[in-house]
């Protein structure tokens, strides 16, 4: 698997996991019905996608935000 995510776009796809979460989890503006499910799922995504340096998405379209790779 090759990176193709720069430290800028991984630093931001954690605190967008991040806020998802407090919002899902901190808070009662998701409630319990699909947009909480909704948003633990895309901040799982975001997190692993994140530690891995490699989005799926990115590779179909050509997309590397990384200077060095």
């Amino acid at each position: 698997m090759t990176t193709n995510m720069g430290k800028f776009d991984r630093g931001g796809r954690l605190a967008i996991a991040a806020a998802l979460l407090v919002l899902a989890l901190g808070t009662s503006v998701l409630g319990a019905g699909i947009l909480f499910w909704l948003a633990l799922i895309v901040a799982g995504v975001f997190t692993l996608t994140a530690f891995v340096s490699n989005c799926p998405l990115y590779s179909i379209i050509g997309l590397k935000t990384c200077k060095a790779c």
